[in-house]
């Protein structure tokens, strides 16, 4: 096989998603938004409606009518941009739920679709989406009697459990919300980690049902193994890659494996990445280039077709940490060119 092979545990997923679930009495949905972080949305979404979710969450509604071909009639499909132009044949056709956003969506919505669910998104201090406190007080006695299916806002630092903004969005989400009956949600995956007063109705576990932190004992979904085109005896001196970024202080052998940027693994994971001949880390060398990788095997105990770099022994956090990102950013780059295999 000549691209890499990206195997997708599908078991792992559900398994994280059960264990989300466990922390809270509510109900627990289920983001799947950029094609399920980048691993399917409708392999994805159908094995995550098969372990009980019955709410899930996309990006935009071209996402959703995918998901919904995906899972037929009956789970609530939410759309986090809202009801965009255009969006409304795709809306109708399609049963999606629109997180609406501002006043205009608003009037979009209930005229283009008058009487089709929505749910409303509040801003309490992350400034991306979702009404400001002004916008709200005016909007809010008419948006309630329409009956919305779902209010919600979003944690701008739920991964730092003890940063001042949490207790701040969440002041401002119960003011803004006081006395309404709707079903309220707050908390993604960082925010069920902060205990029950951010629960609510609903949560919305996203990253963490991938095997990303701050899930620490979420377990790994996606592994990666990597086919090694060539190897090569380099001596002392010589250098390896563009730019002479690597240059071997000792006789080396160097592996070429078949996996660059162009497969989402991005030039800034060079410096201090690892990849795995068996059990045994194997350090990345030089500059990672468009289709190719170069690795040190020297200490490895034998030539392998494949070294691998995602799995048990390295998580899409400790490779993003390397890159100076995070697991969001690898996970949503996986190649288009990987062979996939989902297993349960």
């Amino acid at each position: 096989m000549s691209t890499a092979h990206l195997t997708i545990d599908l078991g792992a997923l559900v398994a994280n998603w059960t264990s989300l679930d466990a922390m809270t009495e509510v109900d627990t949905a289920a983001v799947v938004k950029a094609n399920g972080y980048g691993l399917g949305a409708p392999s994805v979404g159908r094995a995550l409606a098969k372990a009980g979710a019955r709410t899930f969450f996309v990006a935009a509604a071209e996402e959703g009518a995918i998901l919904r071909t995906a899972l037929g009639p009956g789970p609530t499909i939410n759309v986090f941009s809202g009801h965009m132009a255009g969006d409304t044949d795709v809306i109708r056709d399609a049963d999606l739920t629109p997180m609406i956003n501002s006043v205009d969506q608003m009037l979009r919505h209930v005229e283009a679709l008058p009487g089709a669910p929505f749910g409303l998104q509040l801003d309490t201090g992350m400034n991306r989406l979702g009404m400001e406190p002004s916008e709200w007080s005016a909007l809010r006695d008419i948006a309630l009697a329409q009956n919305p299916t779902l209010i919600m806002s979003h944690l701008a630092c739920a991964d730092d459990p003890a940063h001042p903004m949490n207790a701040q969005q969440l002041g401002s989400f119960v003011e803004m919300t006081d006395g309404i009956d709707a079903p309220r949600s707050l908390a993604a995956t960082g925010g069920i980690l902060l205990g029950s007063d951010y629960h609510f109705d609903m949560t919305r576990p996203g990253i963490g049902l991938y095997g990303g932190a701050p899930f620490a004992d979420a377990a790994p979904v996606v592994t990666l193994d990597v086919p090694v085109i060539q190897t090569r005896e380099v001596a002392i001196g010589e250098s390896v890659g563009y730019g002479n970024a690597w240059v071997a202080t000792r006789p080396s052998l160097v592996a070429t494996v078949a996996a660059g940027y162009a497969d989402g693994l991005i030039r800034a994971i060079g410096d201090g990445a690892s990849m795995y001949a068996g059990q045994v880390e194997v350090p990345v060398i030089g500059r990672v280039s468009m289709d190719m990788i170069t690795v040190d095997i020297t200490d490895a105990p034998h030539a392998s077709e494949t070294l691998q770099l995602l799995g048990q022994l390295q998580t899409v956090d400790h490779l993003a940490a390397c890159a100076g990102t995070i697991g969001y950013e690898i996970l949503t780059s996986m190649g288009h060119r990987y062979h996939r295999t989902y297993t349960e």
